[in-house]
């Protein structure tokens, strides 16, 4: 942020006053004290020491393969000495934790219909507490259900199926399955009918557990095409009776279930546990490229993913705290929820729609989970970030120019202050307490992943959140493990050096024209090895051939199509993708995703999905604006009519390509990369409407078929 040439010199000199005094008295102690004692989250030092403290975090060769330094003779399994398998960490944590909460679920007081303005309605809910099973209850909780399903007639290494939302049930069904060795088959909750009849009937499951909603508005149209299936476990408690379903078809609750499993004669059934070997999860994607493929995820591979990040979060222990609240069908919740459990962490269970107190479930004057729960630690998917983060911006910018102007001073003081690797307390309380509230106000690591953060959304976390955060890099076929960044590490737009779990190595491509003995950094498509490298695809072995290998040393590979160059000090960082590459008519390559992820920055834009056509010589694109943006920019052109109309017209179309190809230019895009065709959607892309992903990355397939008729508009076909 910059300041106004015309700022009140006597505002910025009370400010700088101020805080002088304040570090007088207040840090002068601390700043002692830091002379033997440095925290190992915060870096002191010029950037002279900052590479070599990195540089030990990483072993370089010319052409890798590169380890954490702790990993070098050895790539490290297990977070605790025989805890091989995921039912043994669940008991682990219970033996240890027995009596500390460890699931808990906020009451739901009331539920309302409520009308918008534009006709909309929407439900709107009041939260009460949060109530809690200790360990020792959901680890019975879990043990009875697995026991109830297995006198259904599961049996261990047949496949079971979840397709339910994010919730404590759904943990406690993954922790049955892994007890009992029930191969568990995962489904995203806005996953459409087609792709959860193609996953069930691969898998031949006869047993699925979702939850009633999900089973009166998606699951129940398909039933006639599952055949296999016998017995649907619905989550919720009620009712106790279901309407008609085809005839070989048996729903139970869960709570039924686990009363069945409870009886002494079903209790007493020994249970075969799993080994490390067995396929503890079949993870379907999300579809971004067609139809989901099943990824096999054995014990052994989650148990080194989740060892390889509870390295790189520094003190994780039983006090802290975990909002859980992205789909649990994903590799980075379900890993960060069992990184929990293995620490003895409590999860208290949220929904992206009643995360805060603005979100949209939460009725006007009811405290959202955050400000109940308070977490310490969040993971979070750079969509949810930078709507954050331009919320918060555009409040500032509403400010009156005092308020502005001390903020901005406050923000651009801790951010120099903190590369310095100093605190600052008095900006903390006083300026930004409001903002850490709207995450609980004690969150103290924020994990992002699933896409690449923007510089400044990051800047903005450290600085307004006062705290830690880590960018990850990993992928469902490697357990979501791969690399994260050091929370002391306060460099943006790189993911960190390899976790101790695996090892990386940059492969030419040389069509791209990336080369792993590029100078001065190696370049190359990102293959990352290791114990966490999954199984493979579930039945498509042609797949399998093209995307996995082990090679010499009996090390097991997963070829990424991720592009890649490693810097001096070790770090990792993403700078384009095979499949995003598009050669247009003249020769030139565009980097979809790369442009996107500048374009994206530009404050008039929410979401933008770029396109080209290699038949064309230009670019073009899709883009969801910010409302409150695009509001204001029709007001000052004197541009009236509804949301839709505005949307709609060419006028307020060339406005916005205006200022996204000056965004564009200024982040030094070439110019053939940015678009120069532009069509506004009124609509935001959620994954309600199948356009993206649960972890909102595009679906690239869907969204062309879905603006086919405005690509052929734009390319002059009509």
């Amino acid at each position: 942020m910059k300041l106004k040439e015309d700022l009140n010199p006597m505002l910025l000199l009370l400010f700088h006053l101020m805080v002088w005094i304040y570090t007088v008295i207040t840090f002068l102690p601390s700043f002692l004290l830091s002379l033997v004692y440095r925290p190992d989250w915060v870096f002191y030092g010029s950037e002279e020491e900052r590479a070599k403290r990195l540089k030990a975090c990483s072993v370089l060769g010319p052409s890798g393969p590169y380890r954490a330094m702790s990993a070098t003779k050895k790539l490290v399994t297990l977070l605790h000495l025989g805890v091989d398998t995921l039912d043994k960490m669940f008991v682990y944590g219970a033996t240890r934790f027995p009596h500390r909460d460890c699931l808990g679920t906020r009451e739901v007081i009331s539920e309302q219909d409520e009308q918008q303005s534009n006709g909309k309605v929407f439900k709107k809910v009041v939260l009460g507490e949060y109530h809690w099973l200790s360990y020792e209850e959901a680890l019975t909780a879990a043990s009875q259900l697995g026991s109830g399903l297995a006198s259904l007639g599961q049996r261990p290494k047949n496949n079971i199926a979840i397709f339910c939302e994010t919730r404590a049930e759904w943990m406690i069904a993954a922790q049955a399955c892994f007890m009992y060795n029930f191969p568990l088959a995962t489904f995203y909750s806005t996953l459409g009918g087609p792709a959860i009849a193609h996953g069930l009937n691969e898998t031949q499951v006869t047993h699925i557990i979702t939850s009633r909603e999900l089973l009166e508005t998606r699951l129940k149209a398909i039933l006639i095409e599952v055949p296999r299936l016998q017995h649907i476990i619905v989550v919720d408690n009620t009712p106790t009776s279901w309407p008609s379903y085809p005839r070989h078809i048996s729903v139970h609750n869960m709570a039924a279930v686990q009363k069945l499993g409870a009886r002494p004669e079903n209790a007493a059934r020994e249970r075969k546990q799993p080994l490390p070997s067995d396929i503890a999860v079949i993870m379907y994607t999300s579809g971004s490229t067609g139809i989901p493929k099943g990824v096999m995820i054995s014990h052994s591979n989650i148990i080194a993913g989740i060892t390889g990040m509870a390295e790189r979060i520094p003190n994780l222990c039983e006090e802290d705290t975990y909002i859980g609240y992205l789909p649990l069908a994903h590799v980075l919740e379900l890993s960060a929820e069992l990184v929990c459990i293995s620490h003895g962490c409590r999860i208290g269970y949220s929904s992206p729609h009643t995360l805060a107190d603005q979100s949209t479930k939460i009725k006007k004057g009811s405290k959202g989970d955050t400000g109940i729960l308070q977490p310490t630690l969040m993971a979070a998917v750079p969509e949810i970030m930078d709507r954050i983060y331009k919320n918060v911006m555009a409040k500032v910018e509403e400010m009156n120019f005092v308020q502005r102007t001390l903020f901005i001073l406050a923000y651009n003081y801790k951010l120099g202050q903190l590369t310095k690797g100093n605190s600052t307390p008095l900006c903390d309380k006083l300026v930004f307490r409001k903002v850490r509230s709207l995450l609980g106000g004690r969150v103290r690591v924020l994990l992002s992943g699933g896409a690449p953060l923007s510089a400044a959304t990051q800047r903005f976390m450290n600085v307004c959140f006062c705290c830690a955060v880590g960018q990850g890099y990993g992928l469902t076929e490697t357990c979501g493990a791969g690399t994260i960044t050091e929370m002391w590490d306060y460099s943006t737009g790189r993911v960190g050096g390899p976790l101790v779990c695996c090892e990386i190595k940059l492969k030419d491509w040389l069509e791209g024209g990336y080369r792993s003995t590029d100078k001065p950094r190696p370049r190359g498509e990102i293959l990352i090895g290791g114990p966490n490298v999954t199984m493979g695809y579930y039945k498509v072995e042609a797949k399998n051939q093209e995307d996995f290998f082990v090679d010499d040393t009996g090390q097991r590979w997963f070829c990424t199509g991720d592009i890649g160059q490693f810097h001096e000090d070790g770090c990792l960082q993403i700078i384009d993708r095979k499949k995003d590459l598009v050669k247009l008519q003249a020769g030139e390559y565009v980097s979809l995703g790369k442009v996107e992820a500048i374009l994206k920055n530009c404050p008039l834009v929410d979401n933008i999905c770029v396109y080209a056509n290699s038949d064309e010589t230009y670019v073009i694109g899709f883009v969801v604006p910010n409302q409150k943006q695009l509001l204001a920019l029709a007001d000052q052109y004197s541009i009236r009519g509804s949301w839709e109309d505005l949307c709609n017209k060419r006028a307020v179309e060339e406005l916005v390509l205006k200022a996204i190809t000056e965004a564009g230019l200024s982040a030094q895009l070439e110019r053939f990369e940015v678009p120069r065709k532009i069509r506004l959607s009124p609509d935001p892309w959620t994954p309600e409407t199948g356009l993206v992903t649960d972890a909102f990355k595009l679906k690239r397939k869907e969204l062309k078929t879905h603006y086919q008729d405005d690509i052929e508009r734009m390319y002059g076909g009509k």
